[in-house]
């Protein structure tokens, strides 16, 4: 058809890119948004204001975003992968040296009209450089042991910053976002085994080095009742909110554990608590199912890509987009510990939306170029 993209011709133009572009994936996208704005207005009592409305304002920058990123060659993402990367660790660097702190925690930069949390970036700028290393390694070096030690230290090196802000929930995710892209690299299921038997050698070491309130939450994890008024109160709370919702909810409004502010920060980590208890089961299933075809666009959109790099990159932001999703809901229903992960597209907050966001941008960006055949090099192949 003349107006999808043909990689032959270059001088077509922006407006055949932009027609090109998975619109009802950007349907859905909107959708789970639009769920997320009436969270924030019951979340704020039936007001627009203060979180509802900077949302939605915060989504709609956020999409001329994504538009942006996805019309853009994936050639440049390319060969702007380690660029980034590095950008993103000066950023990290940047929060140990002057970041603002905040609920006990040194992971923002102040911008003065902004804050940005540079872990954030680097979910997606991790997903990028690992898709461009592993692009560049020819396949009979997957197995070689030594080719991997430089990844390995792409993602160890921004965990272990990350983890010293502390913020043990993103350090998590982005040592098995990266694990994944390994996996889908098609390094060998044994290797995994060696770093299984590893880590788990160093578990005592690292229990040794977390904060006190990182162990507390653990072992509140094990048991919430043994300090239900202190490190066990957001995940018992969470659980009282979401099991109050039985099969339908309380209705729109009608939370009491939200509106009467047993809820800490209901409208950030906790926000699916609302949906459980307003909407129910029903109201929370039909959320993941809504997520859950978002999976499918972009596992789809990974598998028709002709190019690794294309495919590895599809393959991760979804990836990194399915781990914010399960260990949210996760920790809110108690299957995980508390860990400051928020919900994509539906908690509050402007560093996490433009992320998400950015990585639809380079889903839609594998999409719009995926008859594109990529080199070893970055090069287009004929």
């Amino acid at each position: 058809m003349r107006w999808l993209y043909d990689p032959s011709r270059p001088q077509q133009t922006l407006s055949v890119k932009l027609l090109s572009i998975n619109w009802p994936l950007v349907a859905l996208i909107t959708t789970v948004a639009c769920i997320g704005f009436a969270l924030l207005y019951s979340a704020g009592n039936g007001n627009w204001y203060p979180w509802a409305s900077r949302q939605a304002v915060r989504f709609l920058v956020a999409v001329l975003v994504m538009l942006a990123v996805a019309v853009v060659d994936i050639r440049l993402w390319l060969r702007v992968a380690y660029g980034f990367y590095a950008v993103t660790i000066l950023l990290l660097i940047a929060v140990e040296l002057r970041g603002a702190i905040g609920m006990g925690a040194q992971r923002w930069i102040d911008l003065g009209v902004i804050q940005i949390q540079p872990s954030e970036f680097m979910k997606i700028a991790l997903v990028m450089v690992l898709a461009r290393y592993f692009n560049g390694l020819p396949s009979e070096d997957i197995g070689k042991p030594w080719k991997l030690v430089v990844p390995a230290l792409l993602i160890l090196a921004p965990a272990a910053m990350v983890l010293k802000q502390p913020d043990l929930g993103t350090a998590t995710m982005l040592v098995i976002s990266g694990a994944a892209m390994f996996f889908l690299a098609g390094v060998r299921l044994w290797t995994f085994g060696v770093v299984l038997a590893a880590a788990a050698a160093v578990v005592p070491f690292a229990w040794h080095h977390l904060r006190d309130y990182q162990k507390k939450r653990i072992l509140t994890f094990l048991n919430p009742e043994s300090d239900p008024l202190g490190a066990g109160y957001h995940s018992l709370q969470a659980k009282i909110a979401v099991g109050s919702g039985g099969i339908s909810g309380k209705g729109f409004l009608s939370g009491t554990q939200a509106h009467l502010s047993f809820l800490p920060e209901r409208q950030t980590d906790f926000i699916f608590t609302i949906l459980g208890e307003e909407f129910g089961m029903v109201g929370g299933l039909m959320l993941l199912v809504l997520y859950a075809v978002v999976f499918v666009y972009g596992y789809a959109i990974a598998f028709r890509s002709r190019s690794h790099f294309g495919r590895l990159l599809a393959f991760g932001i979804t990836t990194n987009l399915f781990l914010y999703v399960f260990i949210n809901v996760a920790m809110v229903i108690g299957l995980l510990p508390v860990v400051g992960v928020p919900l994509p597209l539906v908690s509050y907050g402007g560093t996490s939306m433009l992320t998400v966001m950015f990585g639809f941008g380079l889903l839609m960006s594998v999409y719009v170029h995926r008859d594109v055949r990529i080199s070893r090099h970055g090069e287009a192949e004929s």
